[in-house]
This record gives structure tokens, sequence and C-alpha cells, in this order.
């Protein structure tokens, strides 16, 4: 669907009511021709979860929990792991 629409005095076009609020991508492939793409992004600071290999590591550990049940620690053993080493 193609439609024409009036860049405003403030540099601003309209998509519509039903698009308020929703994020969008603006790429501007050539001058004066831009390519509009609806979506959800990833923050910077939370860019490094889609590391193929972070990714895969959480995946394992949420299917590890699905199989394990919590249970109490024992935190003088843990602190005997850990300043011994094991």
């Amino acid at each position: 669907m193609q439609s024409v629409k009036t860049i405003g005095s403030n540099g601003q076009i309209s998509l519509g009511k039903e698009y308020a609020g929703r994020l969008v991508i603006v790429d501007e492939v050539e001058p004066g021709v831009w390519v509009i793409k609806m979506g959800e992004f990833v923050p910077d600071s939370e860019r490094w979860l889609l590391n193929p290999d972070v990714k895969r590591n959480i995946e394992e550990a949420v299917e590890w929990a699905k199989h394990n049940s919590p249970t109490e620690s024992n935190l003088d053993d843990l602190e005997r792991r850990i300043t011994d080493g094991r």
C-alpha cells in the first residue's frame, strides 16, 4: 500500500494513530528514499545477551533449572570449598 504524506514544517510525518508510541527504524537507503520498519529493539546495555555463546549458556541454564529443584545451601560447606580451592 502506498500513500502520499506531507512532511510538516517541523520535519515530521504522521503514520497514523494506530502506530502511536511504537518504535521504528528509519533507514535512508539513498537521499530521499527511506524504509521504515516497526519493531522492538535491544538496548545497548543488553545487546551482549544476543551473543550466540551467551544465549546458548542461558538456554542450557534454563533447561538445567527445569530438571533440578532448588536445594538449601550449606554455607559452611560452601565457604570451605571456596577457601580450599575445590
